[in-house]
């Protein structure tokens, strides 16, 4: 069992009528706002008015970037860094999914560099000295960003999608209302859903000695995306759906079920790269590939993680053999994503074939440390994942 420190300083707000606290919150920074979002939906809920009525209430001078995509862009980043500079902003306030706090983490960064933002993510790895304090308004249970020091950018130019951790990213102070999240589309309910689960599932294939409490942790939270995203794509406005997902989502990513675990990451490197050349939704990348990544890596060495999953998650019967209770588990899984929720099951579905699956493959094992991860892949090992996914 590994050392490991734990430290997420993150004041959250949750729950409704919480953004009375807004204005108090960003004026322990000073006095110049950026607000960013994305497309719009924040002033059709009435979300945006809301914000701007606290932020003028507080006597506050703000700044606005909209626009920014999903799988956010370098240029949106670049852009928010110089309105930084430009506007001498004190605070950024980022108010959206995970797209738009990704990329707003970034601007905070490259606010208080003379350098192109990039430099953050490509082989130059530059240093994150500091970052301008970051406050976020969730909209969309997925990506726990709100309570996490990382982000993902892409860079259609180069057809990368690269991310990085570091803990001067994170967010001081993040307002998590459920009710935000009634307007999110069955669809993205199920993607941000399946991006919880894949969150978690990528700690909790592990093969180390490591704390019994955090596996029942994981087991519990995975539990609770497979009763409720089911409600709340049935049900946008059930607050205990939303509740439970949105809870769940800051959880399955903010290091407390790590528990010092070391390995790498498997599915997320290679859905990155995907993603960075077709721009699928990141959730769905995921669904299609973390059964077939499951089923690639079954083998009798860790077969007993498998039916772990199955018997604690799924409720399968524990009176079988071990194979057979892990490929339940892979079935049971698979027929959640792609039955339940509904999400489509292959690439050729959504019109990817094979014409870049050497360069993905090879971008994954260079980005990813997959030689690190559950079970240690090569480029080989993660075209044939692929493959499984056609």
């Amino acid at each position: 069992m590994n050392n490991f420190i734990y430290d997420i300083p993150v004041k959250v707000y949750f729950g409704e009528d919480q953004l009375q606290h807004l204005g108090e919150e960003l004026s322990k920074f000073g006095k110049h706002v950026l607000l960013t979002y994305g497309g719009g939906s924040i002033k059709k809920i009435g979300l945006y008015d809301k914000v701007i009525a606290e932020i003028k209430k507080a006597g506050l001078e703000v700044v606005e970037l909209s626009g920014i995509e999903p799988n956010p862009r370098i240029d949106s980043v670049r852009k928010g860094a110089q309105m930084c500079k430009d506007h001498k902003i004190d605070v950024l306030l980022a108010v959206g999914g995970g797209s738009t706090i990704d990329a707003t983490k970034f601007m905070a960064a490259g606010a208080c560099v003379d350098f192109d933002p990039w430099d953050f993510l490509n082989e130059k790895q530059a240093s994150v000295e500091k970052a301008l304090p970051i406050v976020t308004i969730l909209t969309l249970a997925a990506t726990g960003s709100e309570m996490d020091c990382g982000g993902v950018i892409s860079n259609p130019e180069t057809n990368d999608k690269i991310g990085r951790l570091d803990s001067k990213m994170l967010p001081k102070v993040s307002f998590l209302d459920p009710s935000n999240t009634f307007s999110v589309s069955p669809y993205q309910t199920a993607c941000g859903s399946s991006d919880i689960l894949s969150h978690i599932i990528e700690v909790y294939f592990n093969m180390n000695q490591d704390l019994y409490m955090l596996d029942c942790v994981m087991e519990g939270l995975m539990k609770t995306v497979i009763k409720y995203a089911p409600v709340a794509m049935r049900e946008p406005d059930n607050y205990e759906a939303r509740a439970n997902l949105m809870w769940t989502s800051s959880w399955a990513i903010n290091s407390f079920i790590d528990g010092g675990k070391r390995q790498a990451w498997s599915c997320h490197p290679m859905e990155h790269e995907v993603s960075a050349f077709y721009d699928i939704t990141h959730g769905l990348g995921l669904a299609i590939l973390t059964p077939r990544w499951m089923e690639y890596c079954l083998n009798e060495q860790m077969v007993s993680k498998y039916v772990q999953f199955g018997v604690n998650v799924f409720g399968i019967n524990p009176n079988q053999e071990a194979m057979i209770i892990a490929k339940q588990a892979i079935a049971a899984l698979s027929d959640f994503l792609f039955k339940t929720l509904g999400l489509k099951s292959s690439f050729t579905a959504l019109g990817i074939d094979r014409t870049h699956f050497e360069t993905m493959a090879e971008k994954s094992v260079k980005l990813g440390a997959l030689k690190y991860a559950f079970v240690p892949l090569d480029k080989e090992d993660v075209l044939r994942i692929f493959e499984m996914c056609l």
